[in-house]
């Protein structure tokens, strides 16, 4: 940041994501950095999203954004055309005629110490952090805390049913809500967290010995199995809200490092708008 009291740049900002979440912490088919934006251009005011979708920039723009910081990238797979009358052309194209610079850090922020799952982790007082999946020796993330999900001790033992229930409150909410799998019952003391898509996860959740592993995305065949063998309980929230933390944590290191202002998106990106139950009986249950 400058010293002669005016705003950061767009170099600037990514000089200091870069610092605090490297881009070689990234996984090898992810796709993060600088998108789009020139970099001597200044910055006063810096939109934090987890999703680059239509919405997201349409509150950007509102409400004055000079850059967006974004966890999923958009441009993730590679592309032949950025087209306005294309999806994501049409997002690239408002970006650039509302001169707004776009970064994005996904996997290198998830891999980070603090980073997306410590923010998770927070939300539910964990404690004695470490990492549910550490970086392969030799890779440019190993060392230190970082890692992949965290592992630690809730404040107070509770059952699996009122630990999904706690879930529920602590997290942002959403249609999908939390729902587990295991014994109700069962007593949860130690807790693996992991933001975002998390059951490539479950065998080293496994290995940790913890009482149960929240994340998101579990999918049936591999969930019931993980159960069967033996695995801790489950906890599967939607993916927006368990990386939705995170922002709050972002924005604040933006605040602090840069003087710049920054905005926090709570737009809910989480594409199930719709949650229904059913009684034993059959009648239906609540619609939210």
């Amino acid at each position: 940041m400058s010293t002669t009291g005016s705003p950061p740049t767009v170099a600037d900002v990514v000089a200091a994501l870069d610092r605090r979440y490297p881009p070689a912490w990234a996984e090898e088919w992810d796709r993060v950095g600088l998108v789009l934006g020139e970099p001597s251009t200044p910055v006063r005011r810096i939109a934090c999203v987890i999703d680059v979708v239509p919405e997201t920039v349409a509150e950007a723009l509102a409400a004055g954004a000079d850059m967006i910081v974004a966890h999923h990238p958009l441009l993730l797979r590679g592309v032949s055309s950025v087209a306005a009358t294309t999806y994501k052309g049409r997002i690239v194209h408002q970006l650039i005629k509302g001169d707004v610079a776009l970064y994005v850090a996904h996997t290198n922020a998830d891999m980070a110490d603090p980073g997306v799952s410590d923010a998770l982790a927070a939300r539910f007082g964990l404690t004695g952090l470490r990492p549910l999946h550490r970086p392969q020796p030799g890779s440019p993330a190993a060392g230190g805390s970082r890692g992949i999900g965290r592992i630690g001790e809730l404040p107070t033992p509770m059952t699996l049913a009122d630990l999904t229930r706690h879930a529920a409150a602590v997290l942002p909410v959403t249609a999908w809500g939390v729902r587990a799998a295991g014994d109700p019952g069962r007593m949860v003391r130690i807790l693996a967290v992991s933001g975002g898509s998390g059951d490539s996860f479950l065998a080293e959740a496994t290995a940790a010995g913890v009482d149960a592993f929240l994340t998101a995305d579990l999918r049936h065949h591999p969930a019931g199995e993980h159960l069967a063998a033996g695995g801790p309980a489950l906890l599967d929230a939607a993916h927006w809200a368990t990386e939705r933390p995170w922002l709050d944590d972002l924005a604040a290191h933006l605040r602090d490092a840069l003087g710049v202002e920054t905005v926090v998106s709570d737009l809910d990106t989480d594409p199930w708008t719709v949650h229904a139950t059913a009684s034993p009986s059959g009648r239906q249950g609540a619609v939210l």
